[in-house]
């Protein structure tokens, strides 16, 4: 075994071990992004910085989050440092190609993404919930409420909130916001009425903009995994990132991670 995978924990290397042996695994060793990140030192990650409580971009660069803490303890059970790559909703996948060996911040395991890249275990399922001004939480909290020609729908472009809102709401006024962190003052000034995203979000946001409310996210409209991105084909990398993260999961770290920032 490589030397560079020296410091790797007894577990992680367990599982190296047995995949190197375990067949064609083994003649493709040099293509497995665990061997690049270990000879570099450095876990690329992309990330939005945009969909607290998963990430968050702070003004002076930094970084927080309940996926960026994970990600960063899964850089350091790698034994290398992670390095935070920008990127948005619309280029997500393109840039994850190009440039990350990992993509993390509530990103929702979808079929078009699952054609260039593999997916790992769910970190947890969540759906898509109207948020609005707590004045106005009886006149959007459905459909077809929502649906109807004088009712200014706003959502931040690309990814799957534009998707759900393209899809169920035709007859509304809808608007694409270039971000997804401003969106919310839209809302307040009532220059929008509604947007609809993940659950988990909006429990998120009423608590930094008191005047809103997020509708029964216990009962989305739908539900999705979210995952993270990960390099398609990788068997030897998906497998100790797998690995990692239900061990984190199960230990029920993420989970308080999560209760941390949404109460």
């Amino acid at each position: 075994m490589r030397r560079s995978l020296r410091y790797l924990p007894i577990a992680v290397l367990l599982i190296v071990s047995w995949l190197l042996a375990t067949g064609p695994i083994a003649t493709a060793q040099d293509a497995s992004r665990l061997f690049t990140v270990q000879q570099s030192g450095v876990l690329r990650v992309c990330t939005t910085g945009d969909y607290p409580p998963y990430t968050l971009r702070e003004d002076d660069g930094t970084y927080r989050g309940v996926d960026i803490t994970l990600a960063t303890d899964l850089a350091a059970t790698l034994h290398v440092v992670p390095q935070w790559i920008p990127t948005t909703w619309s280029t997500l996948t393109d840039d994850f190609l190009a440039h990350c060996d990992i993509a993390v911040g509530g990103i929702s395991d979808t079929a078009a993404r699952r054609r260039v890249a593999d997916f790992s275990i769910a970190t947890s399922i969540d759906g898509k919930t109207p948020v609005t001004r707590r004045a106005d939480a009886d006149s959007y909290a459905t459909i077809e409420q929502i649906n109807r020609p004088e009712v200014r729908v706003i959502v931040n472009r690309g990814g799957t909130n534009e998707a759900f809102a393209r899809a169920n709401f035709p007859a509304a006024q809808l608007t694409i916001w270039p971000d997804n962190l401003t969106i919310y003052d839209q809302i307040e000034q009532r220059n929008a009425d509604v947007f609809v995203t993940d659950s988990v979000e909006g429990r998120y946001r009423q608590r930094t903009h008191t005047t809103l409310q997020v509708l029964h996210p216990d009962a989305p409209f739908d539900s999705a995994p979210k995952a993270y991105l990960l390099p398609q084909g990788d068997t030897l990398f998906n497998a100790v990132v797998n690995t990692w993260l239900e061990s984190e999961i199960r230990s029920g770290r993420s989970n308080q991670l999560l209760t941390d920032w949404i109460g």
